[in-house]
């Protein structure tokens, strides 16, 4: 196991934990237990190896694209937006296809490149992100969609697609979507309300009085070291869920906002560190890179959800309603980054595996160095060779991360003297 890793994440679910307690204390029991079963689920996915989620990744992430098509017929919204469906109803659980798809196209990209390659691959690649937004966006959640297709851009980026590449097929899907555009936002009015809302805020609100406003007074009254989860508040709207950091920063203040911050800075670290590890195995196999893909992709599924919700709470963005992870209240989102942080376990296991058989290669190619050179010593030495010391070369081939050219190096021995 990866320890900063699990530092960060045992960090994050206690910090959550003290967020809903403070909002909802009723709540907080139920939370814990959620906390406890995403640990679980960690430990239990972090003893797969990664060929598994190569493999199976395609079968998630089909699966995934059938639970968002049942949700746009059988899906239930929320007591705010009843015009929505985002959620499935299984009994007492309350499930979220599309938190699942989003860890799903993240498989299946990663998948899809390790296995093929990227030369002459972005068109397919497109269509996948294409189809997963776009089903999301149906429901409609603009937040959530837009979050997935910036988290298939990573991942194509982490597997090796020119920038210029992805700088071109923004642009394109730019242009082709502006006619679009003007439709959806059309169709669901609400959305332009919270745009025009967040830029007009101050000018409507005088005391700023609204949700974004409490969760700045909560912020602030909380100062350094914060007033404890006990202590007297004002009520306010998704306290526990995708404004927790308010009830975060009233609890333990700045020192608290800080340590989330700083838990979410070593997932970032960890698995940039684990893609960079990856990057000097050689040969590049298949497996080594899935999993650095596997890895930074699965990072920017919990650390950019994390920025968005954090950016809507200082009031940067509108309103999103994506919540905080490893921390906001809820069941689908913490199942789902419990099972992607383990997963980077995984991968930090077998860029292991690759690093100690690259180790070992390098080991036995140096210990036959000597004992190919001992017999050529005593036949050059009954020749009586000129004194001169002679070279000898030997050609190591490798292949690139791709597999589609080999570089040949040189590489002197020790020169041979007679």
């Amino acid at each position: 196991m990866n320890l900063p890793l699990l530092v960060a994440q045992i960090l994050l679910l206690v910090l959550g934990l003290v967020g809903v307690a403070a909002a909802e204390p009723t709540k907080a029991l139920d939370h814990g237990l959620k906390a406890l079963l995403c640990l679980g689920v960690t430990f239990g996915v972090a003893r797969v190896r990664p060929q598994v989620f190569l493999k199976g990744g395609v079968w998630l992430w089909l699966g995934s694209l059938v639970l968002l098509v049942l949700v746009l017929f059988v899906g239930v919204g929320t007591e705010e937006s009843t015009g929505t469906r985002r959620w499935l109803d299984f009994g007492p659980v309350r499930f979220q296809p599309s938190e699942l798809a989003k860890l799903g196209l993240v498989l299946q990209l990663a998948s899809f490149f390790a296995r093929r390659g990227v030369y002459k691959k972005l068109l397919s690649a497109t269509a996948m992100i294409l189809v997963t937004t776009l089903l999301i966006l149906l429901e409609p959640d603009l937040g959530t969609s837009v979050l997935t297709f910036a988290l298939g851009i990573v991942v194509m980026y982490s597997a090796g697609v020119r920038i210029t590449n992805i700088a071109a097929l923004l642009l394109t899907l730019g242009l082709l979507s502006l006619p679009f555009i003007s439709v959806y936002l059309e169709r669901h009015p609400y959305i332009q309300e919270r745009l025009f809302g967040h830029t007009e805020r101050e000018q409507v609100l005088e005391q700023g009085l609204d949700q974004i406003g409490k969760a700045h007074r909560d912020l602030s009254n909380g100062g350094l070291w914060g007033l404890g989860p006990d202590a007297p508040r004002f009520d306010l709207f998704a306290a526990h869920t995708d404004l927790v950091i308010s009830s975060i920063g009233f609890s333990l203040g700045f020192i608290g906002v800080l340590t989330l911050l700083f838990a979410y800075w070593l997932i970032v670290h960890s698995s940039l560190k684990i893609a960079q590890q990856a990057a000097r195995v050689r040969p590049l196999t298949p497996s080594v890179h899935g999993a650095a893909v596997l890895a930074v992709g699965c990072m920017f599924l919990i650390v950019g959800q994390a920025m968005i919700n954090l950016a809507v709470a200082v009031g940067f963005f509108p309103v999103t309603g994506i919540p905080l992870p490893l921390v906001s209240y809820g069941f689908s989102s913490m199942l789902v980054m419990g099972a992607a942080l383990g997963i980077i376990h995984s991968a930090q296991r077998e860029v292991n595996r690759g690093q100690a058989r690259m180790l070992q290669q390098q080991a036995a190619a140096r210990q036959s160095g000597p004992a190919m050179a001992a017999p050529a010593a005593q036949q050059l030495e009954e020749a009586e060779q000129p004194e001169e010391p002679q070279e000898s070369w030997e050609e190591e081939e490798w292949e690139d991360r791709e597999g589609e050219e080999a570089t040949i190096s040189l590489t002197p021995r020790r020169p041979v003297s007679s």
